[in-house]
């Protein structure tokens, strides 16, 4: 016959038990502040003042932004590419010349201030709300065209094999593109999943 549990022993195995508890849901606290940490600085939000305030101003989700710039620099304001495109957004020189004569065209700005980050975010999100107005609002079409130029995406529309709306990019023929617009996306992905919480 099994011995029954005293009140003191029972009041033992409660206490034990509750402690247990504690330390699980202690330990489950610390492992999603840990993780939200790595996170928040895998996926940061640097520049918030510049980028919230002109994704305001054309409309776009702030979070779009930030993955372009994480792609684009890593969030490095004197950045250049190989091809000579400067900054957090890296934008050529043709591209500048294009965007100022729509948003700028009597300031005395230089290639040279796309170091500025305000300028260069401010120049990066007129480009993106043009790319994602002229191509339905579809990010993955709209970061094909930041990436390789409207002209390359317009002829792969006209393609059947590619596009089945002519509207919006199904697939991507060039290893670059196609890197660059899953990098983009699941930017994007991952900064609402762990900003839209």
């Amino acid at each position: 016959m099994a011995k029954k549990a005293t009140p003191r022993r029972q009041k033992l195995l409660r206490t034990l038990l509750a402690v247990l508890v504690v330390l699980a849901l202690a330990g489950t606290l610390l492992f999603t502040a840990f993780r939200r940490q790595v996170d928040t600085m895998e996926y940061p939000c640097r520049y918030s003042e510049y980028v919230e305030y002109y994704a305001g101003k054309y409309n776009i989700d702030p979070l779009i932004l930030y993955s372009f710039i994480r792609t684009e620099s890593n969030f490095n304001p004197n950045a250049q590419s190989n091809v000579g495109a400067r900054g957090l957004m890296q934008i050529t020189e043709e591209t500048f010349d294009w965007i100022k004569s729509k948003i700028a065209p009597t300031e005395p700005l230089t290639f040279d201030d796309l170091y500025d980050p305000e300028t260069n975010i401010r120049f990066g999100t007129y480009f993106v709300s043009y790319c994602l107005l002229r191509y339905q609002q579809d990010l993955a079409t709209a970061a094909a065209a930041y990436h390789s130029g409207w002209g390359t995406v317009d002829d792969l529309l006209a393609q059947s094999e590619y596009s089945a709306d002519g509207k919006t990019l199904d697939h991507y023929p060039y290893p670059q593109m196609r890197q660059y617009v899953r990098k983009i996306t699941h930017s994007y992905q991952r900064y609402q999943e762990i900003y839209n919480q």
